[in-house]
C-alpha cells in the first residue's frame, strides 16, 4: 500500500511537470517589448482581482491595466477586450479594469467588457466564439499568457502575447504554486475534457 501511494504520487507529480512543460511553451508567441508585438485589431486583457486580502492594490492587476495602455497608446491595437470575473455587485473585474483604463487614456468607445470570463479559458474561447476574434493580442503576465494562447492554438487561434512586469518573487510565490495545477487542468480541459466556456450566449460585435 505504502509504495503504491508513492508510485501514484510520482506519477501526478510527473504528470504536472510535463503539462507545465508542454504549456510554457507556447511562452515563443508572447512578447517583452512593444517594437516586436504585432498589431491586431483588438487586444484581451485576462481579469484579476484589483485587491488583495489586506486592502492592498494587486500588483498582478495594476501591471496588466499598465501593459494595456501602453499596447494602446502604441497603436498595436484599436479596441481592447477586459474580460473576467464578474461575480457580485461588489467584484466586478471587468468593470474595474475599464475604469481604470478610461484614466489612462483610453477612449470609452474602445473598451469592451466581457463580464463571463470566469477563468482564462473562458476569456479566450468567448473571445472568438462570442466577440468573433480569431487573431489577437492577450495581456497578461508571461506564465498566464503562455497558458492563454496554448487554449487559442488548439481553438483555431492567433493570439500573440504581450507580457506585463511580473511581480517580484517573494510577493508572487502562491500565484506561481498555483499556476502549476493551473496549466495540469489547462492541459486537461483542451485534450481531455474538451471544457468550453461555462456561458456563451449571442455574438457581440466590436
Amino acid at each position: 500500500m505504502f509504495y503504491a501511494l508513492i508510485t501514484l504520487i510520482a506519477l501526478v507529480a510527473a504528470a504536472i511537470v510535463a503539462c507545465n512543460l508542454l504549456v510554457a511553451r507556447s511562452g515563443i508567441y508572447t512578447h517583452d517589448a512593444l517594437e516586436s508585438l504585432p498589431e491586431a485589431y483588438c487586444a484581451l486583457v485576462l481579469g484579476t482581482s484589483k485587491w488583495l486580502a489586506g486592502g492592498r492594490e494587486n500588483q498582478y492587476y495594476r501591471n496588466r491595466i499598465t501593459a494595456a495602455a501602453q499596447v494602446y497608446h502604441a497603436g498595436k491595437c484599436k479596441k481592447i477586450l477586459v474580460s473576467g470575473d464578474n461575480r457580485s455587485p461588489s467584484y466586478n473585474e471587468p468593470r474595474f479594469m475599464r475604469t481604470d483604463l478610461l484614466k489612462l487614456g483610453v477612449k470609452d468607445a474602445d473598451i469592451v467588457c466581457d463580464f463571463a470570463g470566469i477563468r482564462t479559458l473562458d476569456s479566450v474561447i468567448r473571445f472568438k466564439k462570442v466577440f468573433g476574434q480569431e487573431r489577437g493580442i492577450v495581456i497578461s503576465q508571461r506564465f498566464h499568457n503562455s497558458r492563454a494562447i496554448y487554449v487559442a492554438r488548439h481553438n483555431g487561434m492567433d493570439l500573440a502575447g504581450y507580457n506585463a512586469e511580473d511581480v517580484s518573487r517573494y510577493s508572487g510565490i502562491k500565484i506561481k504554486l498555483r499556476e502549476l495545477l493551473s496549466k495540469f487542468f489547462c492541459v486537461l480541459d483542451v485534450h481531455v475534457l474538451h471544457t468550453q466556456p461555462r456561458h456563451l450566449g449571442e455574438p457581440i460585435k466590436i
